[in-house]
């Protein structure tokens, strides 16, 4: 079907939140929304995808600012899909923005940076790998 191309070119892909104190506030929103969680190993730790409430779809992550997230800054990060993430990142920066992180692999998943506009508003490209 759409093999070799990529989709949903635009669309936020996923949602990360990345702080000191993950399994606090992993249990703080299961608490509140409902959320259920399953662990992503990680290099000496875990983080956490949490699951929607009635299916098992994953919905976002709340990550330590540890290892390669130890960097990122403490907030919700949406993950925006772009076709080439190099371009992306090149036009970032031409058009008086930053990147402040990456790129980093995602595994099989694809690649991602985490990019500052000239707001000062942050948030990640992610390249989906084919």
């Amino acid at each position: 079907m759409n093999e070799g191309i990529k989709t949903d070119i635009g669309k936020i892909e996923w949602v990360d939140l990345t702080i000191g104190n993950a399994e606090e506030v992993k249990d703080f929103y299961k608490a509140v929304v409902g959320w259920r969680e399953t662990s992503v190993r990680m290099d000496g730790y875990k983080d956490y995808n949490m699951v929607a409430v009635d299916s098992d779809e994953g919905v976002a992550g709340i990550c330590h600012a540890r290892g390669i997230n130890a960097d990122l800054p403490a907030a919700w990060l949406i993950y925006i899909n772009v076709e080439n993430l190099e371009d992306s990142m090149s036009r970032c920066r031409k058009l008086g923005g930053e990147v402040i992180a990456g790129p980093r692999s995602m595994g099989y998943y694809g690649r991602y940076c985490v990019i500052k506009d000239p707001s000062g508003a942050v948030s990640a490209l992610f390249e989906k790998a084919l």
